[in-house]
């Protein structure tokens, strides 16, 4: 019996010992380098081929470090000081002595941070205070925030539509109201950009097909700085029974005469379901909100995936937000100085030849055509104190390459000077103009 134990003990040690030997060789064998050879690598090794390539011929503009408040000029962290003509805090007001004072006391009084969501951590007056205050700019019943831009677009759709519905959007709409159809399950068509016959020809073919039908709009374009047809979609809105939501990202501050966004600029108050704007453009914090009927808001309170999920608004950016709102309403004249210098930049550009396509606002392309000139433009500019980013494919379609300009309130006359003059010398180096 004895003699029997002492060989299981054998052989266990054994076993014991064989194990162990495996497992080194297995913790060796992972240690050794693997090649790759799946999607992710093609794309990732594709991508460094063009980043670097872009970085040998001088022409990376992206991620560009800077060293203070971005205004109508910035700092740059190697030292210079560049006239921004990249931003979208259209109306200047980021460092308003105002809306950061009230950042700050918003630090003090409730911390830095909101601790979870708000449906289930609790809602901080300051929040509720924000939504009313969106409701009443936006003249609604009700308006919910969410922490950022893409994210409201994403918490509209997949919240309101579903398998059994359709979205019907602009060519050009923003890749957030792309990607709210994808994951919403619902059908999604696209219109020619700004096409209303095409438009309608979709609507009158799905009329009795789909549980609800919604059309989503930009207000201004981003890429191209044009602005949408309110009257018309709403008009075709009517005819065929369909929701219309519109993306006031870009016209919130920017459009009307007081900054009210698109239904002022069309005296059109109250003729959208859906209002979706940001927080982080005109407005210098970060979020997104809906503002809609009082039912339609608390429903995506309860339902929409992106509000029950995500923690909300730090105190500090709401508190701002809600000045921001305040001071746009008491410092009207920031708008129509927004619009004077928009008109006499844009005025500029093309007495110099230059194509700003269909800009009828502070959103004003610069087209090029080809993606080599759009960045060698895009470095003598640079090198003339101009903070200003190429847009190429995939961003725009081949041969649309371009350069996206935004102005501020706050540009003064010799930053314009300054812009045009650049322009004008690099444009005539280039031959194009």
């Amino acid at each position: 019996m004895l003699a029997r134990r002492a060989r299981l003990t054998t052989i266990s040690s054994g076993s014991t010992d064989l194990k162990r030997s495996a497992g080194r060789e297995a913790m060796e064998a992972t240690t050794e380098p693997r090649t790759l050879s799946d999607g992710i690598t093609a794309k990732i090794n594709a991508f460094v081929e063009r980043r670097d390539g872009l970085k040998a011929a001088n022409r990376y503009f992206y991620l560009q470090p800077i060293a203070g408040q971005t205004n109508h000029r910035v700092p740059m962290a190697d030292g210079r000081d560049m006239v921004m003509l990249a931003s979208y805090s259209y109306l200047g007001l980021i460092g308003h002595p105002r809306i950061d004072a009230a950042a700050h006391e918003a630090i003090e009084t409730y911390g830095t941070g909101a601790g979870g969501v708000r449906l289930l951590t609790g809602t901080m007056d300051l929040h509720e205070r924000l939504e009313r205050r969106l409701a009443e700019f936006s003249h609604r019943e009700d308006a919910c925030v969410y922490s950022s831009g893409y994210v409201t677009n994403i918490a509209i759709i997949t919240g309101l539509m579903g398998p059994g519905d359709l979205v019907v959007m602009d060519k050009l709409d923003h890749a957030s109201i792309v990607d709210g159809c994808l994951l919403s399950g619902s059908k999604w068509k696209t219109y020619r950009h700004n096409d209303m016959d095409h438009l309608e020809k979709i609507l009158s073919d799905a009329e009795n097909e789909y549980n609800t039908i919604l059309v989503v709009a930009d207000s201004v374009f981003s890429m191209d700085g044009d602005v949408m047809d309110l009257p018309r979609v709403r008009e075709l809105c009517d005819r065929y029974g369909a929701r219309l939501m519109v993306d006031e990202a870009h016209s919130i501050g920017s459009l009307g005469a007081t900054g009210h966004g698109i239904e002022e600029h069309f005296d059109m108050i109250g003729s959208i379901d859906l209002k979706m704007g940001t927080l982080s453009k005109s407005i210098p914090s970060v979020g997104g909100y809906l503002a809609a009927r009082h039912d339609i808001v608390d429903y995506q309170r309860h339902m929409s995936r992106p509000f029950i999920f995500s923690a909300a608004l730090p105190p500090a950016q709401t508190a701002a937000a809600i000045a921001a709102l305040d001071v746009i309403e008491e410092e009207p004249w920031r708008v129509k100085q927004l619009h004077d210098v928009t008109a006499r930049y844009s005025e500029g550009l093309k007495a110099q030849g230059w194509d700003t396509m269909r800009s009828t606002t502070c959103v004003v392309p610069v087209m090029v055509g080809d993606e080599a000139k759009t960045m060698d433009l895009t470095r003598m500019l640079f090198d003339r104190g101009i903070f200003v980013c190429p847009i190429v494919h995939p961003a725009v379609p081949r041969g649309t390459d371009r350069l996206r300009t935004c102005l501020m309130a706050t540009h003064t006359t010799e930053d314009i000077d300054q812009v045009l003059d650049a322009f004008s010398v690099a444009g005539k180096a280039l031959g194009l103009i």
